[in-house]
């Protein structure tokens, strides 16, 4: 039995032809939003800051209390940024889903408001190169261990169920998504070389 060829992808992920992932929201309750703390680039906290009004009536009571009263960031900081704020064991922006998301989405855009981070999940940068690699248990150190990244919990390549977060890791590669802040990369000067999409390898055929 041999498996359908992986589509071409706009970007290098490391375990393209092995990663496994489906998003089964709602049904795991919304878990990698759980002490959800990603860190928040200067530009992405300026454009959540200038629509908060909208988010503030989505929000659960005590977190819309803790951002009226201290901001929607903590003082804690992650890659040079500051990080999301916790209230009652979950992100503030999280309430039977990502308000972020949601408003986003039904403005045509469903990243524009989350931070990178959370856009890109479960896909993660890798560490000195240009790479990209989907998030699964043990790889890299993996600590966290929430069920969706165990490989054994689906049978669907990521690079097919994540069609989404792939063209936006490429539109931020590419530095479409520049206005976000320091650690994303800038557009490539003119006349440039543009790298080549990667071509995910094929997995062997079994027999």
């Amino acid at each position: 039995m041999t498996h359908k060829p992986l589509p071409t992808l706009p970007i290098l992920v490391e375990n393209a032809a092995t990663a496994t992932f489906d998003c089964v929201y709602p049904t795991c309750g919304g878990s990698c939003c759980k002490q959800g703390r990603p860190p928040v680039e200067p530009g992405e906290r300026a454009r959540i800051e200038a629509n908060l009004p909208k988010f503030l009536p989505h929000l659960r009571a005590k977190a819309r209390a803790l951002i009226e009263a201290r901001g929607f960031v903590t003082r804690r900081k992650k890659q040079g940024n500051p990080m999301l704020a916790v209230s009652e064991g979950w992100c503030v922006f999280e309430n039977q889903g990502c308000v972020l998301h949601k408003v986003g989405a039904k403005e045509g855009d469903r990243f524009q408001y989350k931070p990178w981070a959370c856009a890109t999940f479960p896909l993660d940068r890798l560490e000195k190169t240009d790479g990209w690699y989907v998030r699964q248990w043990k790889r890299h150190g993996e600590a966290w261990d929430l069920f969706c990244l165990n490989p054994k919990e689906s049978k669907q390549p990521a690079v097919k169920t994540m069609q989404g977060e792939i063209e936006f890791a490429a539109r931020f590669d590419a530095g479409e998504e520049a206005w976000r802040g320091g650690s994303v990369p800038k557009p490539p000067r003119k006349g440039a070389a543009k790298r080549k999409p990667a071509q995910a390898k094929k997995p062997a055929a079994r027999k």
